[in-house]
């Protein structure tokens, strides 16, 4: 999505800088000057962790517009970390890549648009929404309706396919209906993917509250599908997983993923990407692609039953290499994005964690660690312990973070 943003922002007569990971430029130099800073990231973790990264850079009146879909949560903790003089805008989008380079996306927005307004438009419409967090929580209020519609449509297909029902017949009937665009959509599932499956599935992880009995039903069919390895391909494809599981035909080669028996997906659910445990194992390890890779002697995470049993996490990045060596807010901001992302990938929060244990090299750091944890750790806290240690495993690091975590009902 954000090529082909900043595509249309440049054809616009805008001036822009792009920021991509593999670039290796410090996003504090991209953003540097910048009077506006558009985010367009994968989930509320990177989003929190980029613009950490950009604070340095960023100068006094420039307004971030925040464009990926996080949730109403995330956007005031962004407020919170952002300072004052930087304005905060949020605007989710409603759309594709080809919208997006079409400039016909519908834009979510939420706060003051009066320093952003015009650039906003070069995506689309745009739709004002209210106080800042109105935008993000508009999307998700859309998405929990669109997601499980289509998981319900396949339900329908499948159901159809197992009592005779021709398939075809019964989407051209359904197109009738109120149903009907999102019935077509399902027909011939995209072979290129618009929307992916693993962000329909983020998105209703943020989206299913307590008591949303659809939204909760639907999410627990996404994570099957997700753990099946369809976490890359389009949401349409969700019609042949449900039909493969159902034991119809056109299920070839959806294979039911082990746990899902009892409504559990298997070990990978986050993202398609964490590595599974064997059949019937209570205990499942996890191992994401999307922090660094452990060495090799242990997981990243343990899940056992709807426990949550996360390593010690140190401040250390893909090379191996000490992040932050010296700074205990560098490296403490590290190790709890890390943590982020691992709770995210389980659809879990930090008002999930039960127990966080640290380890610290200088308890005279104790500070300035419990500055950083407050902003991620609010409210009424867990169950904790602090201790000092001699040495961590590599010389460098000044904490380790480990946690138990109570993951939300399944």
């Amino acid at each position: 999505m954000g090529v082909p943003m900043a595509r249309r922002l440049a054809g616009a007569g805008h001036e822009v800088t792009t920021w991509r990971r593999a670039d290796g430029v410090p996003v504090s130099a991209a953003v540097k000057d910048a009077e506006l800073v558009i985010t367009m990231l994968s989930d509320p973790a990177a989003v929190r962790e980029v613009l950490t990264a950009a604070l340095p850079g960023l100068r006094p009146g420039a307004t971030v517009v925040e464009m990926s879909t996080i949730g109403p949560e995330a956007v005031r903790g962004l407020r919170e970390l952002l300072p004052a003089p930087v304005a905060l805008v949020d605007a989710p989008v409603l759309g594709s890549v080809g919208p997006a380079a079409e400039g016909t996306l519908t834009v979510l927005a939420g706060g003051d648009l009066s320093g952003c307004r015009e650039v906003l438009e070069v995506f689309g419409s745009v739709r004002a929404c209210g106080p800042l967090g109105s935008g993000a929580a508009m999307k998700l209020a859309v998405m929990s309706a669109l997601v499980p519609a289509q998981v319900l449509l396949a339900e329908t297909f499948a159901y159809g396919e197992a009592h005779g029902v021709d398939r075809d017949t019964l989407i051209d009937v359904l197109s009738g209906t109120p149903l009907g665009t999102l019935a077509e959509r399902l027909r011939v599932p995209a072979e290129r993917t618009r929307y992916s499956l693993a962000h329909a599935a983020k998105d209703l992880e943020l989206a299913a509250w307590q008591g949303a009995t659809l939204a909760a039903a639907a999410r627990a069919r996404m994570r099957q599908a997700r753990a099946a390895g369809l976490g890359e391909r389009d949401l349409t494809a969700i019609a042949r997983h449900v039909a493969g599981r159902a034991g119809g035909p056109d299920g070839a080669g959806a294979r039911t993923a082990p746990g899902e028996g009892d409504g559990r997906a298997a070990a990978g659910e986050g993202d398609g990407r964490a590595a599974a445990g064997e059949e019937g194992c209570r205990v499942v390890p996890l191992n994401l692609s999307t922090i660094p890779a452990t060495n090799g002697n242990y997981s990243h995470a343990v899940r056992v039953g709807d426990m949550l049993h996360v390593s010690g996490q140190a401040a250390f990045d893909e090379q191996g290499r000490v992040v932050g060596e010296g700074s205990m807010t560098a490296q403490a901001e590290h190790v709890f994005e890390v943590v982020s992302r691992i709770l995210a990938d389980q659809g879990a929060t930090w008002k999930d964690v039960a127990f966080i244990r640290t380890y610290l090299t200088n308890m005279d750091d104790r500070a300035e660690y419990a500055r950083v944890r407050r902003r991620y750790i609010t409210g009424t806290p867990p169950a904790s312990t602090t201790v000092e240690v001699s040495k961590l495993f590599m010389p460098g690091l000044l904490l380790e973070v480990e946690l138990d975590v109570a993951l939300p009902a399944r």
